[in-house]
């Protein structure tokens, strides 16, 4: 296995286990911490803005200094008063590994409190290797990635360790941790890869959807309102956030867009369809028809619009960072057409390309692992 090693070097963090620190309260003192940047907030400023009483503040604070979450910033002048020491968040007392597993790559990125990257492997993998030989690559991976940044192995540093965040090709239900069918890959259905991995590494595993981890970091990173993230690489899926919020569907099944039917006569998908978007998509790709290509991904993405009328549609995956304007392009002339004809306005729902290159969807599976933190679990 080919890899990439990408480190940032420094001592290893002293914080306590996050997991104990998750109360409500808790979890809105550090939100704001994490927010007031190296600046800094005062208590009194965060027991106006939780609701809390100051009591009640000094107590998590103190608590949050004592195992390492919480310093000192220095101190803030005040009317009327001796001058305010101000708290900031120590990014390094915890991390959280974020994995994307795809059918035949590999990349592990080691996240701060902060959401920032200090480590990361590349390289890759077969889906069709079997599940032992697959979890045992990722185990390592992670292991190495952690022995790497923090300088000792799993679970060695879950104390400084949230857990893992795994995201991969759905179907699957991401409450159980079970994946479904996996398109293209049917061995791997009904397998339990949240608690085999999590039994391999001794840390709490979480499992998502490449697609939706994608959302949450989006929105994490601040991407608001309602949202479409198309990731189009050796699949094609969606993630949608909706009022703020990664929209699952009760079954995770919500975002498996790329098995909608757009030719009944057409081609077979892996799905076992004919006509899907992916399969049209992806055939366009293969022939080297990038145009085409966009322009069956701007169909679906309409149907996607007029269907729960979003603000933005992103695009990302390694096939539209290939050629990101052309399918940039191609998904907006489809988009404008269709609100001309609709409203007569021309005023076509925004396309752009994500930031933050492939790492996108691991940096994703991370914040699985840090929303919960800070008070921004998903449902």
């Amino acid at each position: 296995m080919d890899r990439v090693n990408r480190t940032k070097s420094g001592p290893g963090p002293v914080g306590a286990n996050l997991l104990a620190v998750r109360s409500h309260n808790t979890a809105l003192v550090l939100d704001l911490l994490r927010g007031a940047g190296a600046e800094g907030i005062s208590r009194l400023e965060l027991a106006e803005r939780t609701g809390l009483t100051p009591q009640a503040v000094s107590k998590i604070t103190a608590r949050l200094r004592e195992e390492g979450f919480a310093a000192e910033a220095g101190r803030r002048a005040s009317t009327g008063g001796k001058p305010r020491t101000v708290l900031r968040l120590v990014p390094e007392a915890g991390h959280a590994v974020g994995v994307h597993l795809d059918r035949d790559e590999l990349r592990t990125v080691l996240l701060d409190l902060n959401g920032a990257v200090v480590g990361e492997r590349y390289g890759t993998v077969g889906l069709g290797g079997g599940a032992d030989a697959v979890l045992d690559l990722v185990a390592a991976e992670v292991t190495a990635l952690v022995r790497a940044v923090l300088g000792a192995g799993v679970p060695a540093d879950a104390a400084t360790l949230l857990g893992v965040g795994v995201a991969l090709p759905g179907p699957l239900d991401h409450v159980r941790g079970v994946l479904h069918r996996v398109t293209g890959f049917p061995e791997w259905a009904g397998f339990p890869l949240r608690d085999a991995l999590a039994g391999r590494l001794g840390v709490p595993v979480v499992v998502d959807k490449d697609t939706n981890a994608a959302a949450l970091g989006l929105a994490a990173a601040g991407e608001g309102g309602s949202f479409a993230y198309l990731h189009l690489g050796t699949g094609l899926g969606a993630g949608l956030v909706i009022g703020g919020r990664v929209h699952r569907g009760v079954r995770t099944g919500a975002g498996e867009f790329g098995h909608q039917v757009l030719q009944l006569d057409g081609p077979l998908c892996s799905c076992g369809d004919r006509g899907c978007v992916e399969a049209l998509c992806l055939a366009a790709v293969g022939r080297g028809e990038t145009a085409e290509a966009a322009r069956v991904l701007g169909v679906g993405a309409g149907n996607l619009v007029s269907l729960l009328d979003i603000d933005l549609v992103l695009l990302g995956g390694r096939t539209v960072a290939g050629d990101p304007e052309e399918y940039v392009r191609g998904v907006t002339e489809v988009l404008s057409g269709r609100a001309r004809r609709a409203v007569g306005t021309g005023e076509a729902v925004p396309v752009r390309v994500v930031s933050g290159g492939e790492r996108g969807v691991a940096v994703g599976a991370g914040q699985l692992l840090l929303g919960p933190v800070f008070g921004r679990g998903e449902e």
